[in-house]
């Protein structure tokens, strides 16, 4: 039986802090290394920019329609498992999970080496402890109660923009001042599919986090109408501001210069406004990177407590303190990301930007799939309303999931193979231990 919802749980998160959410969790610390990252592509970047926009906002119109579908569900694992069943759900979920606490893991790393570079007293710390104590920072923050985790994040967001719209209004400013330098270093690299492709597929991993509102549905207020909405809106703000500050970078500096550079935005102040202007930018980040993570915290603990609610993770996870936070479920996901740190705070920020990249991609494409195949089964039951909007929506997110698919390669797919399969040992346990206790009690 399907848990549609949890009436003991408090609805605290409105339509702000679910937007926030969207937008703060999407754009972390990626977003200063995407112009780089996409440089080698030229003009293919925003070929793949304008796929990827496209598709993830058939990918937003499909979480979007199962919260006004399913107001009083548990989610994303709720709305699959009252569609495709409980195995399509869990391991759709499961992969979900794991990307969620890799994805901590990176974040605390990476925010470490852009701390120490304005904060000097910290360079002598070691990176790996610095990292392990901003994650328990903002998993005690977490602890305090969705409300706080919320507030929290809509003033990292807020923050976080700021240099977003400095490199938009920089870009505006050169076009009526100086278009001439938009011409001089067009990127020269010829417009392919497979290189558009490639393009496409880096630009997804940067919209990660789109259905971020639908993740604690239990705690939204009227879910049914904030859910949609934040969704759609936080999906359509993050990608006009994504595609503005890769693009300026990209027609005002040199592309062989961008493709090499480890700052894109730093270089892009301090050629234009003066050296030295740049810098600034690294605090930003920082607070850009502690927003992201302060968000996939409080997605990732509130998806352990439903995932235990729903009887696929020990029902001691689902447990909520005197906060009405899952303190349990925060603690355990704080346990395995601070293991990830440990085994990996030596790698360099690309290299785990490269991994992460990866993984993480791999492991979000089966929750994407099976929510838009959610949709479609609905449609094929029947008796729904406007049930023609169904099939076009969970067709279109079911194409665009494959063609990412298709797109990602070999590697990646099987990355996202391996973690489903491992969550199987975990979710036959957990049930043969509730059968055992019934059959008992």
């Amino acid at each position: 039986m399907t848990h549609t919802g949890t009436p003991s749980q408090p609805r605290e998160l409105g339509f702000w802090m679910c937007t926030a959410l969207v937008v703060g969790n999407t754009i972390g610390i990626g977003i200063f290394m995407m112009p780089a990252a996409l440089a080698p592509y030229g003009l293919n970047a925003l070929a793949g920019w304008a796929i990827t926009v496209v598709g993830c906002l058939f990918l937003a119109r499909v979480f979007a329609r199962l919260a006004r579908l399913y107001p009083a569900a548990d989610g994303p694992y709720a709305y699959i498992r009252a569609t495709l069943g409980h195995w399509p759900a869990f391991l759709s979920i499961w992969s979900y999970w794991v990307s969620c606490w890799i994805t901590n893991a990176t974040l605390a790393v990476s925010v470490v080496g852009y701390l120490k570079a304005i904060a000097v007293p910290l360079a002598g710390i070691p990176s790996a402890l610095l990292a392990l104590a901003l994650l328990w920072m903002l998993t005690v923050v977490n602890m305090l109660g969705a409300r706080t985790g919320g507030r929290v994040q809509v003033a990292t967001t807020v923050i976080k923009l700021l240099p977003m719209f400095a490199v938009m209004g920089l870009g505006a400013w050169m076009l009526l001042t100086e278009p001439g330098a938009y011409t001089q270093a067009i990127p020269v690299t010829p417009l392919t599919l497979p290189q558009t492709m490639a393009a496409s597929t880096i630009a997804l991993f940067a919209m990660l986090g789109l259905e971020s509102a639908s993740v604690p549905a239990a705690r939204v207020k009227d879910p049914g109408r904030n859910i949609p909405r934040a969704t759609l809106i936080g999906t359509l703000i993050t990608a006009i501001i994504y595609i503005a500050v890769s693009t300026v970078p990209m027609l005002l500096i040199p592309q062989a210069e961008l493709s090499q550079s480890g700052a894109p935005f730093v270089d892009l102040l301090d050629r234009f406004l003066g050296a030295g202007n740049g810098r600034w930018v690294a605090l930003f980040v920082v607070v850009s990177g502690l927003g992201a993570l302060n968000g996939w915290t409080l997605i990732v603990g509130m998806l352990t407590a439903t995932m235990a609610r729903n009887g696929d993770f020990p029902s001691r996870f689902a447990h909520l303190n005197h906060r009405n936070a899952p303190a349990r479920a925060l603690a355990l996901t704080g346990v395995l990301a601070s293991a990830m740190i440990l085994m990996n705070y030596s790698r360099s920020l690309v290299e785990g930007f490269v991994f992460l990249s990866t993984i993480v991609t791999a492991a979000n494409l089966p929750l994407y799939l099976c929510a838009s195949l959610a949709l479609v089964a609905l449609w094929r039951r029947g008796g729904r309303p406007a049930s023609g909007d169904l099939a076009v929506a969970g067709l279109l997110g079911t194409a665009y999931t494959v063609f990412v698919f298709i797109g990602v390669g070999h590697e990646p797919f099987v990355w996202a193979l391996a973690l489903a399969l491992a969550g199987v040992p975990v979710g036959l346990s957990v049930r043969r231990s509730q059968r055992v206790a019934i059959a008992s009690s």
